[in-house]
């Protein structure tokens, strides 16, 4: 694992130190997220993601949150839970394997016309690597859209996530992508949290233009 001096040497140790494969291997048919942020998720990817594309969608479980009313070339799901996965209706292929413990991710580089990532951000205890090969496999110019709420299971979040405030998880989430190469960043506080529902923030990183 590559060390970085914007953080310190705890920030991305866990609670629950035993493999996320073991957390994970049970199946879990629920959304990490309720129908309101849900609905925001849909409607920002129907305006950054590319239609007709191929996307990546990692972290992913049975659900993506894609639009209905849109088509895509492949939609490429990854997570810890095949069966997940393989109910997952949107995907047209899938592969498992834990991004803490091989962040490499088995795709060609330039591939892919955007990723997904929702609400999972909070587990990488190896970000920048993982989006640092985003990155790689990620067309010019292509999207890497990065959403998350307040809610987690705590125990696998990482520490410096857990220390954070939801502006500093989204300064986090940029800072990441800003080291990982990503040309250009932007933050957006989809939903504010009004104290009700689930607030959803979301940091979208570009490759840089041909």
């Amino acid at each position: 694992m590559r060390r970085f001096p914007d953080f310190p040497p705890a920030a991305f140790v866990k609670d629950d130190p035993s493999p996320d494969s073991l957390f994970y291997r049970q199946p879990r048919f629920v959304t990490h997220i309720d129908d309101a942020a849900i609905a925001a998720v849909t409607d920002l990817y129907r305006d950054v993601v590319p239609a007709g594309g191929v996307l990546l969608d990692l972290m992913s479980s049975w659900v993506s949150h894609l639009p209905k009313d849109r088509t895509y070339e492949r939609i490429i799901g990854h997570g810890l839970n095949a069966a997940e996965l393989a109910a997952n209706p949107r995907l047209t292929g899938h592969f498992v394997q834990d991004l803490n413990a091989a962040p490499h991710l088995p795709l060609d580089t330039a591939c892919a016309d955007a990723a997904l990532m929702c609400a999972s951000i909070q587990y990488l205890q190896r970000p920048i690597d993982v989006l640092s090969d985003v990155a790689r496999v990620l067309r010019r110019g292509a999207p890497v859209v990065i959403s998350f709420s307040n809610r987690c299971f705590p125990t696998k979040a990482v520490a410096i996530w857990g220390a954070l405030d939801a502006a500093g998880r989204a300064n986090l989430v940029e800072r990441y992508l800003q080291i990982a190469g990503f040309a250009r960043t932007q933050v957006c506080a989809v939903i504010p949290d009004h104290g009700f529902g689930d607030p959803l923030t979301a940091v979208i990183g570009w490759t840089e233009a041909a």
